[in-house]
């Protein structure tokens, strides 16, 4: 199926990794859906990327809430009529170790990087599955058209003492896209993860205006440098295209080098 004529959700698709992933689709000739709470930055990607020639949507959507989901699993049918792709990216994080951490931080971030991933995962796979049927589609063309990609973390394998919640949640994110990717395969429907290292988005701020944190970073990325958000959205577009046909159930780590990484860097390693 040509790219224009498949329909992507991104969820937490108006700032980050997200933004970078529905730019990359749309650029591709997806239709896109951006799911997001932040109303003023998915309404403006949306209109950038061609709402007003129905080439995409901005839908309010809090996806640890199941009725949210199922609005928005609404408004992509009513506006597209079908979905191919999701890009399962909207987390949250919560500093906390676990002597530190409250309860209540730690049900949060469970509560978006966990249940609503699997919330919206759960709609779109329903969905995927519904349009096979009725399109009496083989698997063959189908592993071709549908594609979940989950968006884990180096976090999930590696670990930091205060981010427990957030690590955690990435760790059952890989763990969920096994057990996706064997359920969904005899349809035809692939389910990929990516896990990135450091990119250059808001979740980093604080680290790009502190020389400390980033010699930090720096020292356990052995590429000497954080990433850009349009690298792992074309790792994204990959997973969601035919030419990973046969890929299913993998993690495709995308770190500079940091899972590899058995020292610490010290800084004349990186810096001329």
């Amino acid at each position: 199926m040509a790219g224009s004529e498949r329909v992507a959700i991104v969820t937490g698709g108006a700032n980050g990794i997200g933004a970078a992933c529905a730019r990359r689709l749309a650029e591709e000739g997806v239709r896109v859906v951006i799911a997001d709470l932040d109303k003023r930055a998915g309404d403006a990607l949306a209109q950038d990327l061609g709402a007003a020639k129905g080439r995409a949507l901005f839908v309010s959507c809090d996806v640890s809430d199941k009725l949210a989901v199922a609005n928005l699993m609404a408004d992509t049918l009513s506006a597209f009529g079908q979905l191919d792709i999701l890009i399962n990216n909207a987390a949250i994080t919560a500093k906390g170790d676990i002597l530190e951490l409250e309860a209540s931080d730690f049900d949060k971030v469970m509560s978006v990087n966990l249940r609503g991933a699997f919330l919206v995962a759960r709609a779109a796979a329903r969905q995927m599955t519904r349009q096979i049927d009725e399109e009496d589609q083989r698997t063959e063309e189908a592993r071709r058209r549908y594609a979940i990609v989950n968006m884990s973390s180096v976090n999930a394998v590696v670990s930091i003492a205060d981010q427990l919640a957030y690590s955690t949640s990435k760790g059952a994110i890989n763990q969920m896209t096994k057990a996706m990717a064997l359920s969904l395969a005899p349809y035809g429907i692939r389910v990929n993860a990516i896990g990135p290292g450091s990119v250059n988005t808001d979740m980093l701020k604080t680290v790009n205006e502190d020389k400390a944190a980033m010699d930090s970073v720096l020292s356990r990325t052995p590429l000497a440098r954080i990433a850009d958000p349009d690298e792992i959205a074309s790792i994204a577009w990959f997973l969601a295209s035919k030419e990973s046909s046969y890929i299913t159930g993998t993690c495709i780590y995308a770190d500079g080098g940091r899972l590899a990484l058995n020292y610490v860097m010290k800084r004349e390693d990186y810096e001329d």
